[in-house]
């Protein structure tokens, strides 16, 4: 829609009159990583951030979420939606992509009335990632290392001694018009914005030996690879690998019931496909029962099988599953060994 400068100095007051609105969620030190959480004053905001343990999709589809009461003498249900105005700042453009994602999965075919009335209530500032967050990040080979085409209201680039600040919805004006001290932007920002952003490009590296868009074709001809096998000899099935995901949906369902035995609420609770009972159905049938399975599966997920059903790569890029595995198993060496199995070498 148009483009905004912010000051640093006038950045405080920008974000302590959100606080004073909103519920702003954003970057914080935990030890020496970084936790999205709840921000109540501006010196707990990290926006230097390199990545975060968990992805902001915490905020939108949490670990542990009540969705009714339930009272089973008098047959009556009442839906829990959490509806608080909130302000997700400073997340990375990976996790932009791996929202609008989420977005799609959730609010399209059944809409998911709980991520739903979250999601409408939820205003999201991107910001700009200059540098890689580390040796595992390969967002610039899954095409994420700029923002998506939609899904977010404003997008932030640091300028130095100023943000440029890319408005993109009517929430994201509102919010520069009523509680941020800005000035449009003129020729003088506009060279700058474009000469930080053409210094970052070269700072990022192609990770897959391979363009992006030949993924769902190699996944689709190495069902039967024997990677694998060797991928499932080595996993621990720890489930580390999706719970730091954020294009990771599954989820358990459970009935808490009270002393009474007819009263309590249903939760829905993050869930991995990578744990040995999470395939396990009624009849003590498991239909993914080995490790090489779920790996296979898991890949499949992030390579394929949301392509196929949302136009969507299932992978941002991020590298948080590769940082928590315990045994080195990464989506760049995966994806290059399906590819190095069916050319016989890397590309040049």
């Amino acid at each position: 829609m148009s483009l905004k400068i912010i000051p640093k100095d006038k950045m405080g007051a920008f974000v302590n009159n959100l606080i004073g609105a909103y519920r702003v969620v954003g970057p914080k030190e935990k030890g020496p990583q970084f936790a999205f959480g709840t921000v109540t004053n501006l010196d707990e905001l990290r926006l230097d951030y390199n990545t975060s343990i968990l992805p902001p999709k915490k905020q939108l589809l949490p670990q542990h979420e009540p969705l009714f009461r339930f009272d089973a003498e008098r047959f009556e249900t009442q839906p829990i939606l959490d509806e608080e105005p909130t302000v997700v700042l400073g997340v990375h453009t990976c996790d932009l992509h791996a929202i609008r994602l989420l977005d799609t999965v959730f609010e399209s075919n059944h809409v998911d009335e709980h991520y739903s009335a979250r999601r409408k209530n939820t205003i999201l500032i991107g910001i700009e990632c200059l540098n890689p967050c580390d040796d595992h990040a390969f967002c610039k080979s899954m095409g994420t290392l700029t923002p998506p085409s939609s899904g977010y209201d404003l997008h932030l680039t640091d300028l130095g001694d100023s943000y440029a600040v890319d408005v993109e919805t009517e929430k994201g004006a509102w919010l520069i018009v009523n509680y941020a001290e800005a000035r449009d932007a003129g020729d003088d920002d506009y060279r700058r914005i474009n000469t930080v952003l053409s210094e970052k490009w070269p700072r990022f590296p192609y990770k897959l030996d391979f363009d992006v868009g030949e993924l769902p074709a190699l996944m689709n001809v190495s069902q039967k690879s024997p990677h694998w096998q060797q991928l499932g000899e080595i996993c621990l099935a720890c489930g580390s690998c999706t719970n730091v995901c954020p294009t990771c949906y599954c989820f358990d369902v459970q009935d808490k019931v009270d002393l009474s035995l007819t009263k309590g609420k249903r939760l829905r609770l993050w869930d991995s496909c990578q744990l040995d009972e999470f395939a396990l159905v009624a009849g003590g049938h498991n239909f993914r029962p080995s490790r090489a399975a779920r790996q296979r599966h898991r890949f499949f997920r992030k390579g394929k099988y949301q392509t196929d059903a949302y136009g969507l790569l299932g992978c941002v890029g991020c590298g948080r599953c590769a940082r928590a595995c315990l045994v080195d198993i990464t989506p760049v060496k995966t994806f290059n060994e399906l590819y190095r199995q069916r050319t016989g070498g890397a590309r040049k």
